[in-house]
């Protein structure tokens, strides 16, 4: 099975995931509330990025 990674990539659900995740690892190893939302800020503001780029590039492919 190949993976669509432009859809992965853009999918808002992706980046919610590994936000959680992220958070969780942190938890797990002990690292303290404050680094954690900012690792979790962090993914999510490449994820709003990410989105936005992948999105502008399709929409100025069909403009095409």
């Amino acid at each position: 099975m190949k993976i669509d990674w432009k859809k992965k990539l853009a999918s808002r659900k992706f980046w919610a995931a590994l936000g959680a995740l992220a958070v969780a690892a942190c938890a797990l190893f002990g690292i303290d509330n404050l680094t954690a939302e900012k690792l979790a800020a962090l993914i999510s503001a490449l994820g709003v990025l990410a989105t936005y780029i992948i999105t502008e590039g399709y929409l100025d492919g069909k403009s095409m």
